[in-house]
């Protein structure tokens, strides 16, 4: 099951507070950056981040709980992926669902540097967060669309990004 929690952190500098994002991760997480559990380090400080007005989303990047999505609620905002430390104990963890069936309606963003584009279409495989599937557009009028690999984003999202 994921979890989300939606926070906002803005510095004075102009910049995304990087020591607010770190004390939402161990906020969300329940565990101190460096600690079993918690973030492998803090969020890097070289990063310069757009202020986030919208707030900001976190997530389990998947049932394993091996890092944390954190996500800016705006409009062409920006998205991490904090490591998370693993316990020393193996865990036993949940078979991860399949966020996509074969035959859902989904929708495919192609994702370049500085745009983003989507279309429908349907998912001709299923699989879990993460995981490479294989899809098609749905077309308007005679013809059939090509088929195309694409990366399941979350239930109903497909992600195809562009080098």
């Amino acid at each position: 099951m994921m979890t989300a929690l939606v926070l906002y952190a803005l510095a004075s500098s102009g910049f995304a507070d990087l020591d607010a994002i770190d004390r939402q991760v161990a906020t969300f997480t329940g565990t101190a950056a460096g600690e079993e559990g918690g973030a492998v380090t803090p969020v890097d400080r070289r990063l310069r981040l757009q202020p986030c007005r919208g707030g900001l989303g976190l997530s389990w990047r998947t049932a394993a709980r091996d890092s944390v999505v954190v996500q800016c609620g705006d409009a062409g905002g920006w998205r991490l992926f904090v490591p998370v430390r693993r316990a020393a104990l193996p865990l036993v963890e949940a078979p991860e669902l399949p966020a996509i069936k074969r035959g859902d309606a989904v929708a495919i963003v192609v994702e370049g540097e500085g745009f983003a584009v989507s279309q429908s279409g349907e998912a001709l495989e299923g699989g879990a967060i993460g995981a490479w599937i294989r899809v098609r557009p749905l077309t308007v009028g005679k013809g059939r669309a090509e088929e195309m690999r694409a990366r399941i984003v979350r239930p109903g999202l497909v992600s195809l990004p562009l080098p």
